[in-house]
């Protein structure tokens, strides 16, 4: 249960930041009014995951109670076209889902501090390759609804999820590279399933969201915002994917991947 929730927080996270980072002088209100219902949405089902764990501390339930209460006036805000204090809800909800996410799961002090580092950063960039190439989806798809908005902001999240996503294959290397060379490593525990999740991690959420993005931008030069939204999609299932992979490995090693 905490990894589900883990991830939802991190793409509440990454999602959030993401549609701030958006010019709402280029975007409708509508993306962000409807994203924000979506956005209420996965901090309710974070805050089930916090109300199961009970008495067990685990997954604080306070950061998505006050992530889905920030989501329902900032969704509220855009219906009544006030963009100031809709990007204001959206900051303090990906602040909020950030510290969740680093509160569920805290390294302890006493670790190196190389460790302590990559823990930190593991939600972050994690959350941000799901979220902004998340919301390019979902931006993408609301061309359908208003065809004649600019490219500009699809064009930036692209740019964005291409960087994010150079930056997440660093710490995982760095990650995957400290664990194989640990002197507590044993070659022999590790099954081939867990080879088999580090290969599909990988191939999934990091090569393969690289070329997806690169196809994206590609696509978007034509211009063809219906088929980069359709690659997108492939996008989001790939970064679902490998991220999930990555929890699951992490779980159960010293050093994040």
């Amino acid at each position: 249960m905490t990894i589900l929730g883990q991830f939802v927080l991190r793409l509440v996270f990454g999602t959030s930041l993401a549609m701030a980072c958006t010019p709402s002088r280029l975007v409708t209100s509508g993306y962000y009014r409807n994203n924000l219902y979506v956005l209420l949405g996965l901090n309710s089902l974070a805050g089930l995951v916090a109300w199961a764990g009970g008495s067990s501390g685990l997954f604080p339930l306070w950061p998505p109670l006050v992530a889905a209460v920030a989501s329902y006036v900032g969704a509220v805000c855009w219906l009544y076209e006030k963009p100031r204090p809709g990007i204001a809800a959206l900051v303090l909800i990906a602040a909020t889902a950030l510290t969740g996410a680093w509160l569920a799961g805290a390294p302890a002090e006493s670790a190196p501090a190389v460790l302590l580092v990559l823990r930190y950063l593991d939600p972050l960039l994690g959350g941000l390759v799901l979220g902004v190439t998340f919301a390019a989806m979902l931006l993408g798809h609301w061309y359908l609804n208003a065809p004649g908005m600019s490219l500009n902001p699809l064009k930036r999240l692209v740019l964005a999820m291409f960087a994010v996503v150079i930056l997440r294959a660093v710490h995982a290397a760095f990650g995957l590279g400290l664990e194989l060379t640990d002197a507590s490593f044993e070659l022999g525990r590790w099954e081939l399933g867990r080879w088999l999740f580090v290969g599909l991690r990988w191939l999934a959420g990091l090569v393969g969201a690289g070329v997806v993005a690169i196809a994206t931008w590609q696509t978007l030069k034509i211009p063809n915002t219906q088929s980069a939204t359709g690659i997108l999609y492939v996008g989001v299932i790939g970064t679902f994917l490998g991220e999930l992979m990555s929890q699951l490995i992490s779980n159960e090693t010293t050093y994040p991947m």
